[in-house]
């Protein structure tokens, strides 16, 4: 007999993944179940488990995948079949977040839930357009209203009059209420406040393409229509708004040089992190799609097992890749061993992060070519005495063949050794609908993710979704898979790292040399998310 499992209604924040609380990160990661908003940034889907099954309620502009009904019934499910269930909503369950519904559902069904407040997006994306919703000198109280009612009631609950007079000596704060700026702005006018009181209209708050238009009631509707400023937005009414110029921190170009650039990441899931860290302390939002999963070989880890077990007998180790260096050590670790046995055996590393990882494990590398790939390798190892050698090469099941036939043809006894084995990612739905809503840049860290990121999303796809984006890689090796694939390849690092990729991405950016960017809508916006907070 199932017992009653429990759900979390977990505020996500108003977009910026920093934003989440302790107490929402401890319930996603202890969660079986995840059932999340379009507005929940998908790098929190980091935190769960792997195994944790993952249901996308979608909320885009007209057309949900999931009908609120449907997600309350969803959660009762899950819950009277025993499961711990994160239900993770943008900003706050509470804040116009349809949240009270799910929980009298749950309610009624005898299910226990939890609420996790989360960061409302009526004082997190003023604070990030560098607006205060209160200052002593300005205001001292708030007010956050509903910009967007539900449409079945036959006339507004708002008192517009009540609300122009409390504004005299407070912000107003409207959420979903762009496509009727208008009427508010004309209604609190006709209620008496003066058309020049300042307004600012924050579109994405918190989120790398934010974007900010002031104005007064009288002119910020006109305003919001040049900029092309869509849902989700938030509008702040009050002379807080002129802090702005003064207060402003996070959308400044000169420190944020990537400053709302969509780019792909398609490395594995448990190796974006680095990327897509480095991408948004730059001002980016990382869109990842891992095109790889790293596991177990095929053949399971005999080959290396063995070589491990006469680890005394090699004259050079030589690794490839990070993941190499973590399945070797794994595999050491198993057999009750450590570094020690590397012993008399000389070390080479291609690539400085390969390097790094080795380091870790206390081993400094030997030989570290000038070039991070096979070729440069073997030019570096030619003044070294090969022939009769012992190599091992513990490295994926795909690996290129270029480094084992250039060492054999040098004389050298060559071991293969498979580490790992690569297969084709599994990116969350809500990932790949966003890559349908338009990128700016594709990137590709090895031949591997750009053959699987194709099959993934379909040859078509692919090279509908290149035809409007930046394509970078990481190297010849990736850009020439690349372009066998039939894919454009506008630059290359020119060190073949993650720091040289990204070096390589603010070059291209701040010189202009980036393509056209997202796909539009036939009236000319952004394809848009409505703001479910």
């Amino acid at each position: 007999m199932n017992h009653t499992g429990k759900v979390y209604l977990i505020g996500a924040g108003p977009g910026d993944p920093g934003l989440l609380t302790l107490k929402g990160a401890e319930a996603l990661r202890r969660a079986e179940v995840i059932v999340y908003d379009r507005l929940a940034n998908p790098a929190l889907l980091k935190l769960a488990s792997p195994n944790a099954e993952r249901i996308y309620a979608g909320k885009l502009p007209d057309h949900h995948t999931l009908t609120q009904d449907e997600i309350n019934a969803v959660l009762v499910e899950k819950g009277l079949a025993g499961r711990t269930v994160a239900r993770l909503k943008g900003g706050d369950p509470y804040v116009f977040g349809r949240g009270g519904e799910e929980a009298e559902a749950l309610r009624a069904a005898g299910i226990p839930f939890e609420v996790v407040p989360g960061v409302t997006s009526a004082i997190a994306a003023p604070a990030y357009a560098g607006v205060p919703v209160t200052h002593r000198d300005e205001c001292s109280a708030f007010v956050v209203i509903t910009g967007h009612e539900d449409p079945t009631k036959e006339e507004s609950s708002l008192d517009y009059d009540a609300l122009a007079r409390f504004a005299r000596g407070a912000t107003l704060v409207f959420l979903m209420g762009v496509r009727r700026l208008p009427q508010i702005s004309a209604a609190l006018q006709a209620g008496g406040l003066l058309a020049e009181t300042p307004v600012a209209v924050v579109q994405w708050g918190t989120l790398p393409q934010q974007r900010v238009a002031t104005g007064t009631l009288a002119t910020i509707a006109d305003e919001v229509k040049r900029q092309n400023i869509s849902s989700p937005a938030v509008t702040v009414v009050g002379g807080v708004v002129n802090y702005r110029d003064a207060l402003r921190w996070f959308d400044l170009p000169e420190e944020k040089p990537l400053l709302g650039k969509r780019i792909v990441v398609t490395r594995a899931r448990a190796q974006a992190s680095e990327l897509s860290e480095a991408l948004r302390d730059l001002g980016a939002e990382p869109i990842e799609v891992p095109a790889i999963r790293i596991t177990e070989p095929e053949d399971g880890y005999a080959a290396l097992d063995a070589a491990i077990a006469e680890l005394e007998s090699y004259d050079w180790v030589v690794f490839t890749s990070i993941n190499g260096v973590d399945h070797f050590w794994q595999r050491l670790r198993a057999a009750g061993r450590d570094s020690r046995v590397l012993g008399r055996a000389r070390v080479a590393a291609i690539g400085t992060a390969t390097a790094e990882a080795l380091e870790t494990r206390g081993i400094v590398a030997d030989v570290v070519p000038e070039q991070f790939v096979a070729e440069s390798l073997l030019d570096a190892l030619s003044g070294e005495e090969i022939a009769g050698k012992r190599f091992l090469l513990p490295r994926a099941d795909i690996a290129r063949e270029a480094l084992y036939k250039g060492l054999q043809a040098a004389g050298a006894r060559v071991t293969e050794a498979h580490a790992y084995r690569t297969l084709v990612g599994e990116p969350d739905a809500g990932a790949l609908a966003t890559l349908d809503e338009g990128v700016d840049i594709i990137t590709f860290t090895s031949s591997s993710t750009v053959r699987n990121f194709v099959e993934q999303v379909g040859a078509e796809r692919a090279q509908r979704l290149a035809a409007n984006a930046t394509i970078a890689a990481i190297g010849p090796i990736t850009a020439s898979t690349a372009r066998e694939l039939g894919l454009r390849v506008d630059f290359e690092a020119e060190e073949y790292t993650v720091a040289g990729l990204v070096q390589a991405i603010v070059r291209a950016t701040t010189t202009g040399a980036l393509r056209a960017g997202r796909p539009t809508t036939a009236n000319g916006e952004r394809l848009m998310a409505q703001a479910v907070e």
